[in-house]
């Protein structure tokens, strides 16, 4: 049982308990924001630098689609996944995307996709739904 006049000492420990806390060093010092490559933004544009195939993880099996971008902000490069089928063949090096989160759990990668938090949603301005799909064409 604290003392008569303990309540300063009691609020001043506290105080520097909470910086134990991993949560609440990470939420005050804004350690999430710092180190995202988009700097808390939701989408961000980039120049692809090449693509590439990621194996998936256990248990499944297969190539992944991926492409590597230098964003045009701060010059970070970050691996982007390149959703649907054939999708891939609308992107060349040197192309401007747009790019946003997966949607994970936490902003994390999601399902079997390592390290890949990113996806690709545009193509030099052109939806990649779009090209998929037909309804738009790409300028050569």
């Amino acid at each position: 049982m604290p003392g008569l006049y303990a309540a300063r000492n009691i609020k001043r420990k506290r105080k520097s308990d909470r910086w134990k806390d991993i949560d609440y060093k990470r939420r005050v010092l804004k350690l999430k924001k710092r180190k995202d490559p988009l700097r808390g933004s939701t989408q961000a544009k980039g120049i692809v630098l090449e693509k590439r195939q990621l194996e998936q993880k256990q248990p499944s099996s297969g190539m992944i689609k991926c492409v590597r971008i230098q964003l045009i902000k701060n010059g970070k490069q970050i691996t982007a996944f390149v959703p649907g089928d054939g999708a891939i063949n609308h992107i060349q090096e040197h192309d401007e995307v747009l790019i946003e989160g997966i949607g994970g759990s936490e902003g994390g990668p999601k399902g079997s996709l390592p390290c890949v938090k990113w996806k690709v949603i545009k193509v030099n301005n052109l939806s990649l739904d779009a090209l998929l799909k037909g309804k738009v064409k790409r300028a050569t």
